[in-house]
Protein backbone atom coordinates (compact mmCIF):
# COMPACT_ATOMS: atom_id res chain seq x y z
CA UNK A 1 0.00 0.00 0.00
CA UNK A 2 1.06 3.33 -0.48
CA UNK A 3 0.85 6.54 1.16
CA UNK A 4 2.26 10.25 0.57
CA UNK A 5 5.36 10.59 2.38
CA UNK A 6 5.65 15.16 3.56
CA UNK A 7 9.91 14.37 3.64
CA UNK A 8 10.11 13.03 0.34
CA UNK A 9 6.98 15.14 -1.41
CA UNK A 10 6.11 11.75 -3.38
CA UNK A 11 3.85 8.39 -2.61
CA UNK A 12 5.86 5.85 -1.10
CA UNK A 13 5.38 2.10 -0.25
CA UNK A 14 4.67 1.95 3.87
CA UNK A 15 6.92 -0.38 4.86
CA UNK A 16 5.89 -1.94 8.50
CA UNK A 17 2.01 -1.42 7.76
CA UNK A 18 -0.54 -2.06 10.35
CA UNK A 19 -3.97 -1.68 10.22
CA UNK A 20 -5.30 0.40 12.86
CA UNK A 21 -9.09 1.91 13.82
CA UNK A 22 -9.71 5.32 14.51
CA UNK A 23 -11.82 6.72 17.11
CA UNK A 24 -14.86 6.97 14.92
CA UNK A 25 -14.45 3.72 13.69
CA UNK A 26 -12.87 4.03 10.04
CA UNK A 27 -9.81 1.93 9.00
CA UNK A 28 -6.45 3.37 8.60
CA UNK A 29 -2.75 2.23 7.91
CA UNK A 30 0.06 3.16 9.59
CA UNK A 31 3.59 2.97 8.77
CA UNK A 32 6.98 4.47 8.24
CA UNK A 33 8.57 5.40 4.86
CA UNK A 34 11.15 2.74 3.46
CA UNK A 35 13.13 5.90 1.97
CA UNK A 36 13.58 8.43 4.81
CA UNK A 37 11.62 6.25 7.71
CA UNK A 38 9.31 9.24 8.72
CA UNK A 39 5.54 7.93 9.99
CA UNK A 40 2.90 7.29 6.88
CA UNK A 41 -0.53 7.29 7.37
CA UNK A 42 -3.85 6.56 5.37
CA UNK A 43 -7.21 6.75 6.06
CA UNK A 44 -9.30 3.84 4.16
CA UNK A 45 -8.86 0.19 4.22
CA UNK A 46 -5.75 -1.31 4.36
Amino acid sequence: MEAYCFKCRTKREISGATAVTLKNGRPATQGTCGTCGTKLFRIGKS
